[in-house]
């Protein structure tokens, strides 16, 4: 899976997310230009220790996310779409976008993919939900859809056992 960010802003949920990424093996795309260093102190406290282990690729810009990555399916998560994003079936190698957050991704892209965005449904007149967590809402879906990969699906106790009664 890839999740891709475009032109994020905050680097508290950069960070989060980053960390969903190391968390689920999934591969983070940033488009520049980025409203932070990657570099600073909020995206790496966010992050915690699991930041040296991303895998993580930045852009120049949108063509340049789209030269480097020929051919990809890419889902467009915004509040503007049609279709919910359980409606559609996310390939493992899909990559699934999201722009910054005080605005979306532009209408200018959005209008050429509307096949494939995708929105969370909302009660009422609610702009948006938060950027890291709308990343794992539909992460976590096409994960689920894709049968949870490779992922660890059961936990242990650390003091105690199951078997206790």
């Amino acid at each position: 899976m890839n999740i891709v960010l475009y032109e994020p802003e905050m680097p508290m949920n950069t960070g989060n997310i980053g960390r969903t990424c190391v968390a689920t093996n999934t591969k983070l795309h940033l488009i520049e230009p980025l409203g932070f260093r990657l570099g600073a102190k909020e995206v790496k406290r966010a992050g915690l220790d699991y930041w040296p282990h991303l895998d993580v690729t930045v852009y120049s810009d949108y063509q340049d996310f789209l030269d480097r990555n020929p051919g990809a399916k890419i889902y467009m998560a915004t509040t503007k779409a049609k279709k919910v994003y359980t409606e559609v079936s996310y390939d493992p190698d899909c990559y699934i976008m999201f722009g910054p957050e005080s605005r979306g991704i532009p209408e200018e892209i959005l209008v050429e993919s509307e096949e494939t965005c995708v929105r969370i449904p909302m009660w009422g007149e609610t702009r948006s939900l938060n950027l890291s967590n709308s990343v794992a809402i539909i992460l976590y879906e096409a994960l689920r859809q894709n049968g949870f990969e490779k992922m660890t699906m059961e936990g242990e106790l650390h003091r105690l056992s199951w078997d206790q009664n």
